[in-house]
């Protein structure tokens, strides 16, 4: 049986996978080096080292999509839409975290839009097979507190969003839409999918509502932090069920 140990306490950011098998020492390496890469990140925010922080999120999601694939089931690879889908998202969210450090202005805000956009949208691709089992085709009534939180947070973002607000609602929807089908793969995937939602709403709520401060750009990069690597948890523990239904 597949058991999952997440915990995201001050400085740790711990992950323990079991397969059944031990995780290996690959695997570990990397979730050690993610959550270290993490705690110097929010630090340096914390302390107010730009040059730190940038090089430390730079470093992010190259490192998970390494324990991403050190965590891949042994022998055929199952799901393998769902295996590409993640490494494309996980590539676009790390240009995602780079692109805001070679723009300026608003042309960093859209570029960084943009990229993740590529980023949910390579996740709806994987997650889109299994919606059946997903809020959607399960439960459409809990889709509720999700249709309520994008539009509050577009109501929220709107009167200063000025010619921002279209691929902000377009973002918002598609940031919405892999949040829900994320609830297809099971409860750790859709917890990762809702806070990724929580995040992205932050990053929105300081770029339109003045919201500022290390406060909330700590608060930014931890949920971002925690919500990618549970969603590569989820995934792989997903498939690795998969795997043994085959």
């Amino acid at each position: 049986m597949t058991v999952i140990q997440i915990s995201y306490a001050g400085p740790r950011l711990v992950a323990a996978v079991k397969y059944g098998d031990p995780m290996s020492t690959t695997a570990r390496g990397a979730f050690t080096a993610y959550g270290l890469l993490s705690v110097v990140n929010l630090v340096a925010i914390g302390a107010s080292n730009a040059g730190l922080s940038n090089l430390s999120q730079w470093l992010l999601m190259p490192v998970l999509a390494a324990a991403f694939l050190a965590l891949t089931p042994r022998g055929p690879h199952p799901l393998p839409r769902l295996r590409t889908a993640t490494l494309a998202a996980l590539g676009f969210s790390w240009l995602g975290d780079l692109a805001p450090d070679f723009f300026t202005g608003d042309a960093a805000f859209i570029a960084m839009v943009a990229c993740f956009l590529c980023a949910q949208i390579a996740f709806i691709v994987g997650f889109l097979p299994h919606w059946r089992a997903s809020v959607l085709g399960r439960a459409r009534g809990l889709l509720v507190p999700y249709a309520v939180t994008f539009l509050v947070l577009i109501a929220a973002c709107a009167p200063a969003a000025g010619p921002l607000l279209v691929p902000v609602v377009i973002y918002g929807l598609a940031l919405t839409a892999m949040a829900v089908l994320a609830t297809g793969l099971g409860r750790l995937a859709g917890l990762g999918g809702a806070i990724f939602m929580l995040s992205d709403s932050l990053i929105a709520l300081g770029a339109f509502r003045d919201w500022n401060g290390r406060g909330l750009s700590v608060a930014i990069m931890a949920t971002y932090a925690v919500a990618q690597a549970l969603l590569v948890i989820a995934i792989q523990r997903f498939r690795q069920q998969a795997q043994r239904r085959e």
